[in-house]
């Protein structure tokens, strides 16, 4: 092997070792980079578009991809401590003709957060009907689709604001109220009691406090690298002060049974979707709401726990393509494209 070829092995191995080594001492230094870089990557493959829109001095931040037409608009309401881009697993599957809107709800991510705004479950639904009236993505009724936090804000929205929405999908939606207490919310309450805020399962601010909470949201068992859930926890951490604040909120007794209050005021066609083995938000809950609400269909997950949206995206995405095409179809065997 003369000098030139040794010389072009040795470049091109210099080459490829400069960005790979950039990336596994990212990977180790700096790992919510690297989470915030992925997000961006993935909004691009799937053609979801970030933007800003304003109501008054308050500044909504969401991701679309497609245009308003003849079938109708989906708005994503994420949940509790997320933002817009937990439902990119989930638009990944949906058909690239519909109009598809993500928002970040009040106070997260790109969202105003400020120490005046009401984020009771009212005051939420409230906001979301400003960013709604803003986009003029109400001149003609839009689906609705909100999970856990964004799910009572959902079911509350459709309720009081039914001209707005054509047909609503929950999934394992919060503001439901128990005849019994799961273990989960047992636990909030003895941590209630105790004034013992920093200890929310939900608001993890170490590593170990963050695979606890996969764990509880999960019911697939996988290990995260440390690294990962370090990053997590990292992106986080900023923002658990905020969370707190919330969570205390929606919690509260003004808040915590807003879509129960609120359930029998639904009259839109709406689909329930929930994980069985939920540890969160009982699925029994389910039950409650296929009772109240008329036009309801109900789907229940097996093997799957309260992070439906990110357990099960393929079937998540099928079920809301299928009841999409049964109730806004001319015909019942049509499907959306």
């Amino acid at each position: 092997m003369d000098l030139d070829v040794v010389n072009m092995f040795v470049i091109a191995g210099g080459t490829l070792a400069i960005p790979i080594l950039a990336f596994v001492a990212s990977f180790l230094l700096w790992p919510s980079a690297l989470i915030k870089i992925y997000y961006w990557y993935w909004r691009r493959t799937l053609g979801m578009q970030v933007r800003y829109v304003y109501h008054e001095d308050y500044q909504f931040c969401y991701s679309f991809r497609g245009r308003p037409g003849h079938k109708p608009s989906i708005l994503m309401l994420h949940g509790f401590s997320a933002h817009k881009d937990m439902w990119l697993s989930v638009v990944k599957f949906l058909p690239k003709n519909l109009h598809l809107v993500c928002v970040d709800m009040p106070g997260h991510e790109g969202t105003t957060r400020s120490s005046l705004d009401d984020l009771s479950i009212d005051g939420q639904v409230k906001r979301i009907h400003q960013f709604v009236e803003c986009l003029k993505l109400n001149k003609k009724p839009f689906h609705l689709i909100g999970t856990s936090m964004g799910g009572h804000v959902a079911g509350v929205y459709a309720a009081y604001y039914p001209s707005d929405v054509c047909s609503l999908c929950l999934v394992c939606p919060a503001g439901l109220q128990y005849s019994t207490d799961n273990q989960f919310v047992q636990r909030l309450k003895e941590l209630q009691d105790s004034a013992a805020v920093e200890k929310i399962p939900l608001i993890p601010s170490t590593p170990e406090e963050m695979s606890e909470m996969l764990q509880l949201c999960s019911y697939v068992r996988f290990k995260v690298p440390q690294q990962i859930l370090q990053g997590l926890v990292d992106v986080r951490i900023p923002h658990n002060n905020f969370y707190r604040k919330l969570f205390l909120e929606i919690v509260s007794e003004k808040s915590r049974y807003s879509l129960h209050q609120n359930m029998d005021k639904i009259k839109v066609p709406t689909q329930i979707i929930w994980g069985k083995q939920d540890q969160v938000l009982d699925v029994s809950g389910a039950d409650m709401l296929a009772k109240s609400i008329a036009n309801c269909q109900v789907e229940l997950l097996e093997n799957c726990g309260h992070s439906v949206v990110m357990e099960r995206p393929r079937k998540t995405a099928k079920l809301i393509i299928d009841f999409l095409a049964s109730v806004h179809s001319t015909g019942n065997n049509k499907k959306l494209d």
